[in-house]
């Protein structure tokens, strides 16, 4: 017969610290995961993907524009976030991940918002790139595809917002962020579009979800 694991008060309250997530959820990641506090946010995190999956459908129409301005204000970002609802986009939680995914564009300094964006003709030149540089390194012909495929991930990761590494995070890509959030919150989360301004740099850093 297994044993019972019994998850105390402190523990529950270390992992709503750490995700924010609410008390019975992080009760029963705790149990399921027989008290370890990081697998435990990792059960909580899956479930936040399950549920994003689940409202990605749905309209947002509602939300706010967040900002940030670097230190020495020679950076400056605005993101448009949007929810489901005026009540959601006016919770400290939503704002907070506003600022914070604007921040995460003034480091960044992403290209597009999500893979689909990418034009095909970037693609191709990236691609042919790539395979160029396989083919200079000596790379036999019949692992090249694969070569490119690994190569172009990584570029996607490097260019496109939902892809990157999340800097508060870079355990979590920014997309897994959005995920938790949506899970938290209740409500489907997109980012709809923003800008990135650094002075001295006269064309400015802008994407538009389509």
């Amino acid at each position: 017969m297994e044993t019972e694991i019994k998850i105390s008060a402190q523990t529950v309250k270390q992992l709503r610290e750490r995700t924010g997530a609410p008390w019975a959820d992080c009760k029963a990641a705790l149990t399921e995961s027989k008290g370890d506090l990081d697998g435990a946010e990792v059960v909580l995190r899956k479930k936040g993907l399950a549920a994003a999956q689940k409202r990605a459908g749905r309209t947002t129409l509602e939300g706010l524009v967040g900002f940030y301005i670097h230190a020495g204000a020679k950076i400056g970002v605005l993101v448009e976030l949007n929810c489901e609802s005026d009540f959601v986009a006016r919770t400290a939680e939503f704002q907070q991940l506003s600022h914070d995914i604007a921040m995460h564009i003034a480091a960044s300094d992403p290209r597009f918002i999500r893979k689909e964006e990418v034009t095909p003709e970037i693609l191709e030149k990236e691609k042919e790139i790539y395979r160029a540089q396989a083919l200079a390194s000596g790379k036999p012909e019949k692992v090249l595809d694969r070569i490119v495929q690994g190569k172009m991930e990584k570029f996607y990761e490097e260019v496109c917002l939902l892809e990157q590494h999340f800097i508060k995070d870079p355990g979590q890509t920014v997309n897994q962020v959005i995920a938790s959030s949506i899970g938290k919150l209740g409500e489907n989360i997109s980012v709809q579009r923003f800008v990135r301004f650094k002075v001295g740099d006269s064309a400015e850093r802008t994407s538009k979800s389509s």
